[in-house]
C-alpha cells in the first residue's frame, strides 16, 4: 500500500503544480473565482504530501496497516471530492458544485483522524 499511496501522492502533487502554473499563466477569472481555484490547488497540495507522509507511515508502523489504508483512500477521495469541486465551481460558476466541497472537507477530516490513530497505535 506505501507504493499505491506514494504514486497516488506523486500524481496529485505533478497535477496540482500543472493547476497552479495554469491558473497563475493562462487562467483568467474574476477575482472570487480565482480565490477558489486557488484554494483547491493548495489543499490539493497539502493532501498530496499527506499522501507521502502516510506512505512513510505504513513502512515505519506495519502493524496499523488498517487505519492507515483507509485514511490514504480518504485522502484520495477528499482530493477528489474537495480539489475537483472547486476546481469545476472555479471554471463553471455552476453553484451546485459547492455542496460536494464540504464532503471532500469531511473526508479530508477523518483522513488526518485515523493517520493520528494508526500513528497513536503503531
Amino acid at each position: 500500500m506505501s507504493k499505491t499511496f506514494f504514486v497516488l501522492g506523486s500524481l496529485f502533487a505533478g497535477l496540482g503544480v500543472a493547476a497552479g502554473a495554469f491558473g497563475a499563466h493562462t487562467l483568467t477569472l474574476p477575482s472570487e473565482s480565482f480565490k477558489i481555484f486557488e484554494t483547491a490547488v493548495r489543499y490539493q497540495m497539502y493532501h498530496a504530501f499527506a499522501l507521502f507522509a502516510l506512505a512513510w507511515a505504513i513502512t515505519t508502523w506495519p502493524g496499523s496497516i488498517k487505519s492507515f489504508t483507509a485514511s490514504g483512500w480518504l485522502f484520495t477521495a477528499g482530493i477528489l471530492l474537495f480539489s475537483v469541486s472547486l476546481y469545476a465551481l472555479a471554471l463553471t460558476g455552476v453553484s451546485w458544485l459547492d455542496a460536494i466541497t464540504p464532503i471532500g472537507g469531511v473526508a479530508f477530516v477523518l483522513a488526518w483522524l485515523l493517520l493520528l490513530i494508526g500513528a497513536w497505535r503503531g
